[in-house]
């Protein structure tokens, strides 16, 4: 297969573009050059938010094209109609946040969606963003282009800092304060095995939209931070807190403590939708421990502070936040 990638170097790019290249396949990719692409990964320069910025690809044919663009969907735009007639197959990484909040537990992919348009330029927020890009490729490819609506991804070389705060808070040891309860199921996905699922959709040529995220439950709350004490081999002792406590104290789920949400409406939008149409395309998910030892690896290879996205914000508890919690 040859693939073009736009992008390749970060979190779910570098996955796909690493696990192209363990397939044999022929990849490119069209970026600004600022960081490494991987190993066996042929680069083109271009910069999709400056005047000609595709330019690179003003010649060329690929199988198919993977795009994980999320900000201004007229990007998308401007290179699906560039790429229109020689690529085979247009393959988008969009994600969940495209659905109406709030939305019914154990909604699939016929649930509504919020309003976009295919051509808004500048800042737009996350979700307009995302489901303005899936217009312009309905616009360009029918109902061929496939949408990969991606929970949250966690795994190595992410750079929004959830899994890696976890593992760093943990690492250090001593009380952890935990929120609760320890069986809260947790739906998301690694990075490594969306870009699997993603390039065997490729290769099959599917099309239209898939909610690719581990099934409701595949870990828990308790599951996912007790494989980072096991990973760290650190004497943290998690204490389990009651989420009526944790949000009557004002800390903020998601960003405070990541990945975690309360029981509600939110964590059903973020925790609780249904994924039959991706598992029946193929969809497996590696055991949280995997995920989570791989992230220490990698987060210990490039000493232990992670990447951290411009676009998105830092995340974790205050220590000082922390003490006074765990002492009240």
């Amino acid at each position: 297969m040859r693939l073009l990638l736009l992008g390749g170097t970060k979190f779910v790019g570098r996955a796909v573009a690493e696990e192209a290249v363990a397939r044999r396949w022929e990849v490119t990719a069209l970026n600004r050059g600022t960081q490494p692409a991987p190993e066996g990964v042929r680069v083109l320069l271009g910069d999709r938010t400056a005047e000609d910025g595709l330019a690179a690809l003003g010649t060329g044919e690929w199988d198919a094209v993977v795009d994980t663009w999320s900000w201004a969907p007229a990007a998308v735009r401007a290179s699906a109609r560039r790429l229109n007639g020689r690529v085979g197959h247009y393959a988008y990484v969009s994600s969940r946040s495209v659905y109406d909040y709030p939305l019914r537990p154990g909604a699939d992919e016929t649930a509504p969606v919020v309003p976009a348009a295919p051509d808004l330029t500048g800042e737009v927020p996350y979700a307009e963003a995302k489901r303005g890009a899936e217009l312009a490729l309905e616009e360009e490819f029918g109902g061929s282009a496939l949408l990969v609506r991606a929970g949250l991804i966690l795994g190595p070389y992410e750079d929004i800092g959830r899994l890696p705060w976890w593992l760093n808070r943990i690492a250090r040891g001593g009380p952890v304060l935990a929120p609760g309860p320890r069986d809260l199921p947790l739906q998301y996905i690694d990075g490594r095995d969306l870009a699997a699922w993603t390039l065997d959709a490729v290769a099959a040529r599917l099309g239209g939209p898939y909610n690719v995220v581990s099934p409701a439950g595949h870990t828990t709350m308790g599951g996912l931070l007790e494989a980072c004490v096991r990973a760290t081999g650190s004497d943290a002792e998690l204490r389990w807190t009651d989420p009526e406590r944790i949000l009557a104290a004002g800390v903020q789920p998601w960003t405070e403590l990541p990945v975690w949400l309360a029981p509600g409406e939110l964590y059903d939008y973020l925790h609780g939708c249904s994924v039959a149409r991706a598992v029946a395309a193929g969809l497996r998910c590696r055991p949280v421990a995997e995920t989570v030892e791989d992230t220490w690896a990698w987060l210990r290879s490039i000493g232990g502070d992670a990447p951290q996205r411009a676009d998105r914000p830092s995340v974790g508890l205050d220590p000082a936040r922390e003490a006074e919690l765990l002492e009240s």
